[in-house]
């Protein structure tokens, strides 16, 4: 079976899940081939809630890591999870197109997709500069192209 995967299971066994019930872990290889895991951690008002694998990457950060060329993520239930659009998001802020994201679909069997794969299109700091360069401060129109008073 795969380390990550194995690790990722490890780590769902520690997930604090009083309401969905639903374990998620989640193993973050870094680029020199140490390993950070994380667990779901519940709140009741679900919005504060963690994600395994913003644990995992919020570890690895703190650590003092930037680069990635892993993910595994496993669920309770082997049921292939992927991460979500949130995490993905987060995941793209330190991590290339080519980051191999592992699903663990039970009886050794795994999904595997890139991160281009899951989030095509990604919001970057390229995004962001590009936009607030075409949103010029002198521009004194209404969004329907008037003119504004």
């Amino acid at each position: 079976m795969d380390t990550l995967i194995e690790r990722a299971r490890e780590a769902l066994t520690t997930a604090y899940v009083p309401y969905s019930e639903y374990r998620v872990g989640a193993a973050l290889r870094t680029a020199d081939g140490d390993i950070f895991t994380g667990c779901n951690i519940e709140n009741a008002n679900y919005s504060n809630s963690l994600h395994a694998e913003e644990v995992a990457i919020g570890a690895a950060v703190a650590a003092g890591h930037q680069e990635f060329d892993r993910l595994a993520v496993s669920s309770g239930v082997r049921d292939g999870v992927t991460p979500c659009g949130m995490c993905r998001q987060t995941l793209a802020e330190f991590c290339e197109d080519d980051l191999m994201v592992v699903c663990d679909c039970g009886d050794d069997e795994v999904a595997t997709y890139t991160l281009g794969d899951l989030l095509p299109e990604t919001i970057t700091e390229s995004t962001l500069i590009d936009a607030a360069d075409n949103d010029s401060p002198h521009d004194t129109r209404e969004p329907d192209g008037r003119e504004s008073s």
